[in-house]
């Protein structure tokens, strides 16, 4: 499961518009505790890039941080499911996508590093 805070679901729709027609990507910070990930915050990861099919970071200038859970990432065509290059991409323990309009928690999900949908729970 996933619990993903008011704020940074703010902060992830807010961020996905802003970027809109190209994807975004940003680094979750948060906790795992009894098989439930929870997101407190986000960063933007140094040196990202993307276009309108591809968002990515150099993992190389990353500070450690043990906070880091995962990432979101958007996709502003299609459905929300992880691509191949998604799946081959995946860092930490959760990836969330989130398809357009970035209207609502319709438009969020989350996946494992298997590809395998999580549930998600909003903190209002």
């Amino acid at each position: 499961k996933v619990l993903l805070k008011k704020d940074p679901k703010d902060g992830i729709l807010s961020y996905c518009k802003m970027k809109h027609p190209n994807e975004g990507i940003l680094i979750l910070k948060g906790k795992s505790k009894k098989g439930i990930i929870t997101i407190e915050g986000l960063v933007i990861p140094p040196f990202s890039y993307g276009g309108q099919t591809f968002a990515g970071f150099p993992h190389s200038f990353l500070p450690f941080d043990l906070s880091y859970v995962g990432i979101v990432h958007s996709h502003p065509t299609g459905p929300a499911d992880p691509s191949v290059t998604d799946m081959q991409n995946f860092f930490g323990l959760v990836s969330i996508i989130i398809k357009s309009p970035y209207d609502t928690n319709d438009d969020i999900f989350a996946w494992d590093s298997n590809g395998n949908a999580l549930e998600i729970i909003f903190e209002s």
